[in-house]
C-alpha cells in the first residue's frame, strides 16, 4: 500500500503507547471491579462481627457504628446460652459422613450413566435431573410421616442418609465419564479389568477434580442445612450448630447482638475451611467446565 500525503503519520516512538494505554487502563478497571464485588460479599460478614461487639442498645443506633467496639460481653452470653462443643462436633460428624456417602453414590451412578449401556439409560438419568426441580419444603410433612414410621426421627440417621445422594454430584461425575476416551475403557477391559478394578483404577483418579467439588459444596451445605434438622430432631445432643442459633429467638423477641456473635463464631471455621480448600475448588471447577458438554 503506497502511503499519501493526506493519511496521518504515527510520530517515532509513540506507535503502540494507545493500545498500552487502553489495556493498563482496562486492567485498573477489572481490579477496582473486582474490589468493589468482593467488598459487596465481605460486607455482611464484617456488619455481623461489628454488632456482635456492639454494646447493649448500640446495634440498632442511627447513625450506624461501623467499626468494632470491642465489647466481648455478646460473645460470652452467646457462648453459654448452648453447648457448642456439642453442636460443632454433631455438625462435623454429620457433614463428613453426607461427604463420604454423597461421593460413593456419585462416583458409582456417575459411572454407570456414563460408560455402562443399558436400556433406558437416558430416561433414567433425565428422571434423575427431574429431581432438582422438586422444591425440598415440599416434601417436608411426607418426610417426616415416613421417618416417624421407621422411628428415624431424632436420629442421626434421619440427618445424614437422606442427602446421602447428591443430584448434581451423579450429573457432574457422569459427564467426566463422558469425556473420557473410550479407548482408555476398551484396553483395560481387554488386559482382564472388571468394572470395580476400572472405576477404582481409572476412574476415580479420573474424576477426581469433579469429587473435590462434590465434597466442598456438600459439606458446606451439610455445615448450613437448618430446616430439616429444626423439623426432624429435637434433643441437643444430635442438633447441628444451626439449629443452636434458634436458641436465641424467643417470646420476647431476638437477641440480635448474642445472635451475631454466635454466627460469627459459627460461620468462621466454614469460611477457614474453603480458604484452605479454594484453590482445589477453583482446578475443580475449570476441570467441570472443560468436561460439561
Amino acid at each position: 500500500m503506497v502511503r499519501t500525503a493526506a493519511m496521518p503519520r504515527w510520530p517515532a516512538g509513540r506507535r503502540g503507547v494507545a493500545p498500552r494505554g487502553r489495556k493498563k487502563a482496562w486492567r485498573w478497571l477489572r481490579r477496582i471491579l473486582a474490589a468493589a464485588i468482593g467488598a459487596g460479599f465481605v460486607f455482611p460478614f464484617y456488619w455481623t462481627f461489628v454488632i456482635s461487639t456492639d454494646r447493649p442498645g448500640q446495634f440498632d443506633s442511627f447513625p450506624p457504628v461501623l467499626l468494632p467496639q470491642w465489647d466481648w460481653a455478646n460473645w460470652s452470653r452467646a457462648w453459654a446460652l448452648a453447648p457448642w462443643p456439642r453442636l460443632f462436633l454433631n455438625t462435623v460428624f454429620i457433614a463428613s459422613c453426607t461427604v463420604i456417602l454423597c461421593l460413593i453414590t456419585s462416583t458409582l451412578a456417575g459411572f454407570a450413566f456414563g460408560v455402562l449401556q443399558f436400556p433406558g439409560r437416558k430416561a433414567l438419568m433425565a428422571l434423575t435431573l427431574s429431581v432438582l426441580m422438586m422444591p425440598q419444603t415440599v416434601l417436608i410433612i411426607p418426610d417426616y410421616v415416613l421417618a416417624s414410621d421407621i422411628h428415624w426421627v431424632d436420629t442421626y440417621w434421619i440427618q445424614i442418609v437422606p442427602w446421602g445422594a447428591s443430584v448434581f454430584g451423579i450429573f457432574l461425575v457422569r459427564q467426566f465419564f463422558v469425556t473420557m476416551p473410550r479407548e482408555i475403557l476398551d484396553a483395560a477391559t481387554v488386559d482382564g479389568a472388571g468394572r470395580m478394578q476400572i472405576l477404582w483404577r481409572i476412574g476415580v483418579p479420573a474424576v477426581r477434580p469433579a469429587l473435590v467439588i462434590i465434597s466442598i459444596t456438600v459439606f458446606i451445605a451439610s455445615w448450613n442445612s437448618f430446616l430439616w434438622p429444626l423439623v426432624m430432631t429435637r434433643s441437643e445432643s444430635i442438633q447441628p450448630i444451626e439449629v443452636g442459633l434458634s436458641s436465641f429467638a424467643g417470646a420476647n423477641g431476638t437477641d440480635i447482638p448474642g445472635l451475631a456473635a454466635a454466627a460469627t463464631f459459627t460461620t468462621l471455621p466454614l469460611i477457614i475451611f474453603f480458604l484452605l480448600l479454594q484453590r482445589q475448588f477453583v482446578r475443580g471447577a475449570l476441570s467441570a467446565a472443560g468436561s460439561i458438554r
